[in-house]
C-alpha cells in the first residue's frame, strides 16, 4: 500500500492516525463487551475505518455527513464523546434518541451528522435536499452521503443520484464496497465490473479508490469537496474495502472463503498506515503506546459513565407528545376580506401567500414549473419565485419526499406535490419511516407538506381516483388534513405549511373546479384538528369529510324534512373528538360517511371511538356509509355504483328506522 502525504504536515498525518486508531480501539472494546453480554448488538466496521475517517476529516465541520451503521469513525472524528454514543447504543435517556432507536439511527445538528434508518438508501435523497438548500443559499458547502454496495440495487440509489445529477447538487455519494450484503457476495448483487461505472449513466463523475488507504481517501474527498464548492455537481466515489466481521456479530462469517480474510488482513488500513508512519520516523513505538494508553483510559472512563447514565423515564404522555415537533404557531381569529373563487383557486392563493411569507419555502413536483402542474395550481409561480424555489422534478416520488426532509433539516420548508394521490405509493417509505418518525427518534422537525390531489368522480379509474387517506392516519407522526371548501382549503393549507411537522394535505380533484365560495385575500389560518358543524339537527349525526360533505349537503337539500347534525371533520389526524362526541350525545344516532372503501377506512376508527366513549348515549348501532371494497372502476356507471353516495339514502333510512 503506497501512501502519498502530498502537502500534509507531520501534525496532519498524526491527526489522521489518532482518528483512525480511536474507532478501532472502541470497536475492539465493544466486541469484548458483547462477549460479556454487556451490550446486545454490534455492527463492526473493523477494516473499513479509513473510509469514514478520511471522508469526515476531508470536509469542513459545518458540512453535513449522512453515515451508515459501520461508520463509527464519522462520529468520533466529529468529536462526539464516547459516553454519549454509548448511551445511544445502550438505549439510555441521555442517548440521542432517548432509548427510542438503536445504533447510528439518529442525527445531530450540533455535529452536522444525519444518521440512517434501517431501510437502506433513503438517506441519499435526504442528502440531495440538504445540498439543494446549500445551492439556494449559495454558501459553497458540500454534502457527503454513505451507502453500501448492496443498497446500490435499491430504487432510492437510482432516484437520488439522478436528481442530484439533474439539479447539479454538490453531493459526494460514497459507496463502501466491502464485498458482501449480509451474506450475499457482490457477484450476486450486480453485473457491472465496478459500481462506479454506474456514474456515467447519471452523467456524473465516478472515481474508484482504495478504501483502505487513509491518505488516498482523504486527498480524494478533500479535492472533490474543494471542487464541488466552486462548481456544484454530484460525484460518485467507490471505496473498495472488505468486511472483516459479520454483517453483525451474531451472523458470523462462515459464508466467506477463508482466503479472503488472509488477503485483506494484509491490507488492514490501521496497520499499514501505522507502519508507514513508523518507517518515515513520524512516530515511534513509544508514541503508539502512549496514544493507546490515553485512549484506553478515555474509553474505560466514558463507558463507565455511559453505563451509569439514567434509563428513560416511562411516561405515556411524554411518548405521545414527542411524536410531534412543538407547533408554536398561533392561529388567526381575524377574518380578512374575501373574494369568491374556486377550491383550486384557494389552494393556489394560499401557496402563493406562503411563498411570499417564507423565502425558504420550496415547492417540488412533476411538471409544476412552467407548465403549472397537472391541475395548473402553480401556474405563474416560476415567473414570480424562480425555478430554484419552484422545481420540476424527475418522476421519482421517493427521492423528492426525501429531498423535502433534507431541505427541512437544512432550515427550509418544503411542499411536495404528488401529481395524483395514487402515486404516493412510490414514496411511501420516505413518508412512513422517515418523515413520520424523525422527530420522535431524535428531536428534529420534518417541515414538509405533501399535497395529495385525491378522489373519484371523474372516471379516471383505479390509478388516479383513490381516496387513500387511511394509509396515513394509521401512522403516528403524520398530520392528515382533508378540506371540503375553498375557505377551509386556504386556511388549512396555511396552517399545514406553518406547522413544523409532516402534513398529508388531501385536495379533492372533483372539487377543484366544482366547489366555489369565499376565499380570504390575506393571511388566515384554521387550526389543524378542529371540525366544523355545518348543519344543526336532532335526528342523527352525520360525520364526514372531503367530498362526503357535499354528498351530505345534497342529501339535505333533497330531504329538507330530515333533520341532522352535519360535522365536517376537516382534519383526520388529529381529529376533533370533542365536537363529534358532543353531537353524538345530543342526537343518539350516528352515520359516518366517507369516499374511501369500507374495510379499514377511517370511519372504522371514528366508529370505534364513538362506541367506546358514547355507547350509553346511542339509540342505534353506529353505521358507516363507504365505497365498495373493490378497486375504483373507470366506467361512469360502475364508478357511481362504487361510490358511497349511491348507498347514502338507504343507510340514512335504515338508521332512522332502527
Amino acid at each position: 500500500m503506497l501512501f502519498d502525504p502530498k502537502n500534509l504536515s507531520r501534525q496532519d498525518l498524526i491527526h489522521l492516525y489518532r482518528n483512525l486508531l480511536l474507532p478501532r480501539m472502541i470497536e475492539e472494546k465493544m466486541l469484548k463487551l458483547l462477549r460479556q453480554e454487556k451490550i446486545a448488538k454490534w455492527f463492526s466496521g473493523i477494516g473499513q475505518e479509513a473510509i469514514a475517517v478520511g471522508c469526515t476529516l476531508a470536509l469542513n465541520n459545518d458540512e453535513y455527513i449522512l453515515p451508515m451503521h459501520r461508520n463509527l469513525g464519522v462520529f468520533t472524528s466529529r468529536n462526539i464523546p464516547l459516553w454519549k454514543l454509548m448511551a445511544q447504543w445502550q438505549g439510555k435517556a441521555t442517548g440521542f434518541t432517548k432509548g427510542r432507536d438503536r445504533s447510528f439511527h439518529f442525527g445531530t445538528q450540533e455535529h452536522k451528522i444525519i444518521g440512517m434508518i434501517s431501510h437502506l438508501g433513503p438517506q441519499l435523497a435526504v442528502a440531495d435536499g440538504i445540498a439543494l438548500g446549500n445551492v439556494i443559499e449559495k454558501n459553497k458547502k458540500v454534502t457527503l452521503a454513505f451507502t453500501g454496495e448492496g443498497a446500490t440495487s435499491e430504487g432510492d440509489f437510482h432516484e437520488a443520484l439522478n436528481v442530484a445529477a439533474v439539479w447539479d447538487l454538490p453531493v459526494i455519494f460514497v459507496i463502501e464496497n466491502n464485498g458482501y450484503g449480509l451474506s450475499t457476495p457482490v457477484s450476486e448483487q450486480y453485473r457491472c465490473k465496478d459500481l462506479v461505472d454506474k456514474a456515467v449513466g447519471y452523467g456524473m463523475e465516478g472515481i474508484k479508490i482504495d478504501g483502505n488507504n487513509i491518505l488516498e481517501v482523504y486527498h480524494t474527498i478533500k479535492s472533490l469537496a474543494e471542487s464541488l464548492r466552486e462548481n456544484p455537481r454530484p460525484v460518485l466515489v467507490e471505496c473498495v474495502t472488505f468486511r472483516m466481521r459479520g454483517h453483525e456479530e451474531a451472523s458470523g462469517v462462515k459464508y466467506v472463503p477463508p482466503h479472503l480474510f488472509e488477503e485483506w488482513e494484509k491490507k488492514d488500513p490501521l496497520k499499514n498506515y501505522q507502519d508507514f508512519l513508523l518507517q518515515n520516523h513520524l512516530i515511534d513505538e513509544d508514541f503508539i503506546i502512549q496514544t493507546k494508553t490515553e485512549f484506553i483510559q478515555y474509553i474505560q472512563k466514558d463507558i463507565e459513565k455511559a453505563f451509569n447514565e439514567p434509563e428513560p423515564e416511562v411516561h405515556i404522555q411524554t411518548e405521545l407528545d414527542e411524536m410531534y415537533y412543538p407547533n408554536k404557531n398561533s392561529y388567526s381569529d381575524h377574518k380578512p376580506s374575501t373574494v369568491d373563487g374556486r377550491y383550486i383557486d384557494a389552494i393556489s392563493m394560499a401557496l402563493r401567500l406562503m411563498m411570499e411569507k417564507y423565502p425558504k419555502l420550496v415547492i417540488m413536483g412533476q411538471d409544476i414549473a412552467e407548465y403549472g402542474g397537472a391541475f395548473k395550481i402553480t401556474q405563474g409561480f416560476v415567473e414570480q419565485f424562480g425555478k430554484e424555489r419552484v422545481r420540476n422534478t424527475p418522476i421519482c416520488e421517493s427521492a423528492i419526499v426525501g429531498a423535502g426532509l433534507g431541505l427541512s433539516i437544512n432550515g427550509y420548508k418544503a411542499v411536495v406535490e404528488m401529481q395524483f394521490a395514487d402515486f404516493v405509493s412510490c414514496g411511501f417509505n420516505q413518508i412512513i419511516n422517515n418523515l413520520a418518525k424523525t422527530h420522535y427518534r431524535w428531536g428534529e422537525k420534518a417541515d414538509v407538506v405533501v399535497r395529495m390531489p385525491t378522489g373519484a368522480g371523474t372516471g379516471a379509474g383505479p390509478f388516479h381516483s383513490q381516496s387513500n387517506e387511511a394509509w396515513f392516519t394509521k401512522t403516528p407522526g403524520l398530520k392528515v388534513v382533508y378540506p371540503a371548501f375553498p375557505e377551509d382549503a386556504f386556511g388549512l393549507l396555511i396552517s399545514a405549511i406553518e406547522d413544523p411537522n409532516p402534513v398529508m394535505f388531501f385536495e379533492h380533484k372533483y372539487l377543484y373546479r366544482k366547489s366555489s365560495g369565499p376565499i380570504p385575500t390575506d393571511y388566515f389560518s384554521i387550526p389543524i384538528g378542529k371540525a366544523k358543524l355545518i348543519n344543526f339537527g336532532e335526528q342523527f349525526s352525520l360525520i364526514t369529510y372531503g367530498l362526503g360533505v357535499h354528498w351530505a349537503m345534497s342529501f339535505k337539500q333533497n330531504h329538507p324534512e330530515i333533520d341532522f347534525d352535519l360535522v365536517d371533520l376537516r382534519s383526520l389526524q388529529p381529529w376533533d373528538k370533542e365536537t363529534v362526541f358532543q353531537s353524538v350525545k345530543k342526537t343518539g344516532r350516528v352515520l359516518i360517511l366517507h369516499e374511501d372503501t369500507l374495510c379499514c377506512g377511517f370511519g372504522a376508527e371514528i366508529s370505534a371511538e364513538i362506541t367506546e366513549h358514547c355507547f350509553s348515549y346511542l339509540d342505534a348501532p353506529v353505521m358507516r356509509c363507504a365505497s365498495l371494497d373493490t378497486a375504483i372502476p373507470m366506467n361512469k356507471e360502475l364508478e357511481i355504483q362504487f361510490l358511497a353516495q349511491s348507498r347514502l339514502t338507504e343507510l340514512i333510512q335504515k338508521l332512522l328506522a332502527y
